[in-house]
């Protein structure tokens, strides 16, 4: 019988984010063990991430604890592509090496897990905090330092329309990897479906809307985690910026509509995403970057 949750972590070259991640997982995990497996994807690492790997195996003898070495660095979306695909659970929560967790989360999580039926996704509410400054980071829409503001603690049945509260809220909250724990055949399923969505890095809202339309959704009030921003590759590229806003968001909300999201929601989407563009920022960067801006 497969275990309940596989925490996948995908990684590279963060030895010492890694072995922080490892030791919150240490505690947080207790007395929980038998529920969960343990799975890191190293995007072929050059710094000591095998030695943390082999520290932390020793120590967690009684947790199913496997690691992956790519012969080649896959690139970010690859590797978490990757974690998905290798679950063996019922479930998958892939987190990020960096994101701050509190010790509470997996005790929380794997009672959800238990509690509600026909589960297909979890959405973990967290807090925001720039990297530089320390203050506060949340959607305008939304009152207070959280990220998701759909009353889904009822486990509701229709899927589709918490999702789509909560999109419609925040896409952030929606792509933030280590708020999103999938019903693992149900993202399978997703990633067959479009099979190079690892080449759209909003693809992981496509991944969670498409286990949302196929069972109930979970939203907790709780907040359990933090994203730090201004810590990815994607804050700090301008060229990756224009890629999501004028590629990668339009082609998702057009998977979404592949998959049944009613065409007024996608076209409000994006109505709301034209409305955004400023076309002198646009034309900037054509100038600077036009074959990223054009493909």
């Amino acid at each position: 019988m497969s275990k309940l949750l596989t925490i996948a972590i995908p990684t590279y070259n963060r030895a010492e984010l890694l072995d922080q991640q490892l030791s919150w997982l240490e505690r947080s995990i207790q007395g929980f063990e038998s529920d969960c497996e343990v799975l890191v994807t190293d995007n072929c690492s050059t710094d000591d991430t095998q030695e943390i790997i082999d520290k932390w195996q020793q120590k967690l003898i009684n947790l199913t604890f496997k690691y992956h070495r790519h012969p080649e660095n896959l690139g970010v979306m690859n590797n978490i592509m990757y974690c998905l695909n290798s679950s063996a659970t019922q479930y998958v929560w892939a987190i990020g090496d960096h994101d701050p967790i509190q010790d509470r989360t997996i005790p929380d999580v794997i009672d959800i897990l238990k509690q509600r039926q026909n589960l297909s996704l979890l959405f973990l509410n967290f807090s925001g905090r720039n990297k530089i400054t320390g203050h506060p980071v949340y959607p305008p829409t939304i009152i207070g330092n959280r990220w998701f503001d759909a009353n889904g603690e009822d486990g509701g049945s229709d899927g589709k329309a918490i999702f789509e509260a909560c999109l419609a809220k925040s896409l952030g909250a929606v792509i933030f990897l280590t708020a999103n724990i999938y019903r693992t055949d149900l993202v399978k399923g997703a990633l067959q479906n479009w099979s190079d969505a690892a080449n759209n890095w909003m693809s992981l809202a496509y991944l969670a809307g498409y286990c949302a339309a196929h069972g109930n959704v979970f939203v907790t009030k709780k907040t359990y985690l933090e994203c730090i921003f201004g810590a990815t590759v994607w804050h700090k590229k301008p060229k990756a910026v224009l890629l999501m806003q004028y590629k990668h968001i339009p082609e998702m909300i057009s998977k979404l509509a592949e998959i049944g999201y009613s065409q007024e929601f996608c076209r409000q989407m994006m109505l709301r995403l034209c409305q955004e563009i400023d076309l002198k920022v646009l034309l900037e960067k054509l100038q600077r970057w036009p074959v990223a801006a054009l493909r």
